[in-house]
């Protein structure tokens, strides 16, 4: 099963299939690959020391980042997760990157941004529109419209341990009004912006 798979320079990690989400755009909806990588369905969940020996089968100092994000939300498996990043951080020089709905707090029923700090460089979260009951119409989180305040919170709290906090949308999937918006919410909370391409 694929654990490791490069994509666009980076490393990307693929931990777990499961997700609080169920959103109307989800690659996975209509793939079972990012170029070339193997199915990103997984047989089981692979342990820490699963995906730590991993990395023996690529030479690392060919990517930019190493990414956690696979065909579900990498927080779902925090404790291993951190178990991974802090082996990166001891054994290569390269950035550590979390791609994330930003529900970690309401996955893992507590405070997790600290648990980042030292261990990722960039936290990318999936804001998608600046509306809540737009956010829960697209995403169809199990935790419901609080979702959204969930994710503003995590972004908000996140900033102060890790340097790079970004907040996505998806370029045009919504309009330059709602996208100003977004930006908005960013600058409020002191977090980068970015529109992504629609893949």
């Amino acid at each position: 099963m694929t654990i490791l798979y490069p994509y666009h320079g980076n490393l990307y990690v693929n931990l777990t299939n499961r997700c609080p989400c169920s959103c109307v755009f989800c690659l996975r909806q209509n793939r079972d690959e990012m170029d070339g990588s193997g199915s990103l369905w997984l047989e089981r969940e692979p342990t820490a020391a699963e995906v730590i020996a991993e990395f023996k089968k690529f030479d690392m100092g060919r990517y930019g980042e190493l990414v956690f994000c696979g065909f579900g939300e990498p927080t779902e498996r925090l404790d291993v997760l951190l178990e991974v990043a802090d082996y990166v951080k001891a054994n290569f020089d390269l950035p550590v990157r979390v791609n994330t709905n930003g529900l970690s707090d309401l996955i893992n029923g507590r405070d997790t941004a600290p648990l980042f700090e030292g261990r990722a460089d960039t936290i990318s979260i999936s804001l998608n529109t600046p509306d809540r009951d737009e956010y829960f119409r697209l995403t169809r989180s199990k935790f419901g419209p609080e979702s959204f305040d969930a994710l503003l919170r995590f972004a908000g709290e996140v900033r102060k341990y890790v340097p790079n906090v970004v907040l996505s949308t998806v370029g045009t999937t919504i309009t330059s009004e709602q996208e100003d918006k977004c930006r908005e919410i960013c600058e409020n909370l002191g977090v980068t912006y970015r529109i992504r391409p629609f893949e």
